[in-house]
């Protein structure tokens, strides 16, 4: 981009959720322009398929080695009633299920990436209380229409049995396969809607602590009134602006030297899983002393980008989201309360530095590179030091 060339003159694109609603977000391009990854080793990449039984599978799932991750399912494309009905119907027509993808853990467990809704369903039926689930009673049937309303228990013992002993087809993934490889791998999945995002794909591959932590942040009164609510959950995005956030809490911006930035909040979620409570703890009270921090000192406008004469208010950006949320995080109460009066002025600076090219570009494209990351940083401190100092 030129300095002849405005950045108030690009409309920012958004990204959508599976039904073709914008999330709230900003898409932005998180990856070095140009860059490449370092290439994993094809020959450590060992995908093996597996036949099994629902009735297997399900031992399973009660023994909790296999992970369906129910919070994963994208709001948006949660299956009905009736097309769950349907799911079952196929199984007592003995119509084979499309392949199962599954990534195996160091423990030997599974985790569910893709075919979540379909075992969702199946075990709603048979064994609700597995997954903490209404039981779901058949419903809509199209051949078996006389088993509308019948639940498991209902069905005849055959039909009971039919189910149980139908083989699944599960592609596993085996422990031992590097982790980027694996992402990799289910990054080219698309056997149900959109390919997984890559904050679907972390949380179904990175079981743990900080799983619940993410949700519990993104769910915070202080996020929803910070963002205004308008950043869909749908496709986890929610989860992810918070993970950057946690990121460059955990490591500094100055330390940040990956040009790889989907491997650093992949690194991230593996150290946050690693925390102690009262380490947790720091980082919680950091989040939402951030989120209240943003909306003192920008307002409606926090993590947004700001143009001089224009009045629209545009989608929530991710890395402008960290940038503001972590910088201010590492300013004192009284810089807050000093910040808070000047609001305007703070807005008015920061319109003059969305007409710097050099930091449009880096909350734009190529958010992800060493030398962006840096810079927003610093430009931003800077701002708030001028305005502090004035």
């Amino acid at each position: 981009m030129t300095q002849e060339e405005k950045p108030a003159a690009v409309e920012p694109r958004v990204e959508f959720d599976d039904s073709g609603r914008s999330t709230g977000i900003e898409l932005t391009e998180d990856t070095n322009n140009g860059g490449r990854t370092t290439p994993f080793d094809p020959n450590r990449i060992e995908v093996q398929p597996r036949n099994t039984t629902i009735s297997l599978l399900l031992q399973r799932l009660r023994r909790g080695a296999l992970d369906l991750a129910p919070d994963f399912q994208r709001q948006a494309g949660i299956w009905s009633e009736a097309n769950q009905s349907r799911l079952i119907e196929s199984l007592l027509l003995r119509i084979t299920l499309p392949t199962i993808y599954a990534a195996e853990n160091e423990d030997e467990s599974w985790a569910v990436i893709d075919g979540v809704q379909r075992l969702t369903a199946i075990t709603r039926f048979v064994d609700p209380e597995a997954i903490d689930a209404e039981p779901l009673r058949l419903s809509h049937l199209e051949y078996l229409a006389e088993y509308d309303g019948c639940t498991f228990e209902d069905l005849p013992g055959r039909l009971q049995t039919r189910i149980l002993e139908t083989e699944l087809v599960i592609l596993l993934i085996r422990r031992g396969t590097p982790e980027e490889a694996k992402f990799n791998i289910f990054a080219r999945i698309n056997t149900s809607g959109l390919p997984l995002s890559r904050q679907e794909l972390r949380h179904a591959l990175i079981p743990g602590q900080a799983r619940d932590l993410l949700a519990e942040l993104a769910a915070s009164d202080a996020f929803l009134t910070a963002t205004a609510h308008s950043v869909s959950p749908d496709r986890m995005a929610e989860r992810e602006m918070c993970l950057r956030f946690l990121a460059f809490k955990l490591t500094p911006p100055e330390q940040y030297t990956t040009q790889n930035f989907d491997d650093f909040l992949r690194t991230t979620m593996h150290r946050i899983n690693e925390l102690s409570e009262q380490e947790l703890e720091k980082l919680r009270d950091s989040f939402i002393y951030a989120m209240v921090a943003s909306v003192i000192v920008f307002g409606p406008d926090a993590f947004r980008k700001q143009f001089k004469n224009r009045t629209r208010r545009f989608p929530v950006n991710k890395a402008l989201f960290e940038v503001q949320a972590v910088t201010l995080s590492d300013l004192s109460a009284d810089k807050i309360v000093t910040l808070a009066p000047q609001r305007d002025v703070v807005s008015s600076n920061f319109m003059d530095l969305m007409d710097d090219p050099a930091f449009y570009d880096s909350i734009s494209s190529g958010t992800g590179a060493a030398a962006t990351v840096a810079y927003r940083f610093q430009s931003l401190k800077d701002l708030f030091q001028k305005v502090l100092d004035a």
